[in-house]
């Protein structure tokens, strides 16, 4: 009994080695959501869409977050993976695959690939042009350019400005914003905004030491959870 039990740890031990040993994913898939080839910025981290890996059984999906100026990286073994762009993710539709007929993309990853995820959005932000006005302010300005218009349109609800100290910047990271509601807006092709620089950035208050603020412009689309963004642009205010 005492050699067969020792066989078995045995067994499991070299199974174990064997498992741990098994290579860590080394191939690349980036690229950038686009429409058109220009990319479509969105919150940091709150867009994703998933890669499934056919074959594993029960295994979930890879989840892949996007990153604010549209890009994204995953790390991967090789082999053939599904892409799905969830519907509740993002200011867009999902554009329907040539291959698939569907809103699913089959992949074949065999080392480092670069691919843009074309998608459909419902608005993008043309023209955008932020900078400082005065001392104490910064004005924006840009075009809407409403890109579905089919029965799957949606109106404008809210545009925002957002100031923040750091890069990121967008509905959950700012220290200051304004908005102009969509039904206000009387020519998209000429939306105009401005917010007060805070005390804490301006060296109007006791703290203010910092020369510059990032700021961009932000659209909040009826229905539509995820914010559509303009680049983020660094504003020097001394």
């Amino acid at each position: 009994m005492k050699k067969i039990f020792g066989y078995i740890i045995l067994t499991l031990a070299a199974f174990s080695c064997k498992k741990d040993n098994y290579e860590a994913p080394s191939s690349t898939l980036s690229g950038h959501l686009t429409y058109q080839g220009v990319p479509v910025n969105v919150s940091s981290k709150d867009v994703s869409f998933e890669l499934w890996e056919p074959g594993w059984g029960k295994s979930g999906a890879i989840t892949v977050a996007v990153n604010q100026d549209g890009s994204y990286s995953a790390l991967l073994f090789n082999g053939n993976y599904k892409l799905i762009i969830p519907p509740s993710q993002g200011p867009f539709r999902s554009i329907t695959d040539a291959e698939t007929k569907t809103d699913t993309t089959l992949l074949t990853i065999n080392g480092n690939m670069d691919m843009d995820i074309e998608v459909m959005p419902y608005y993008m932000i043309r023209d955008a042009k932020l900078e400082l006005s005065g001392t104490t302010a910064v004005s924006s300005s840009c075009r809407l350019e409403k890109i579905i218009t089919d029965v799957n349109a949606r109106d404008v609800e809210t545009v925002f400005l957002y100031l923040n100290q750091t890069t990121f910047v967008d509905a959950t990271n700012y220290i200051a914003r304004s908005s102009l509601a969509g039904s206000d807006i009387t020519d998209p092709a000429n939306v105009h905004l401005s917010v007060n620089i805070p005390d804490v950035i301006s060296g109007n208050g006791t703290t203010g030491d910092q020369d510059y603020v990032y700021a961009r412009i932000g659209v909040k689309i009826s229905g539509v959870e995820d914010l559509l963004f303009s680049e983020v642009q660094q504003i020097n205010i001394k």
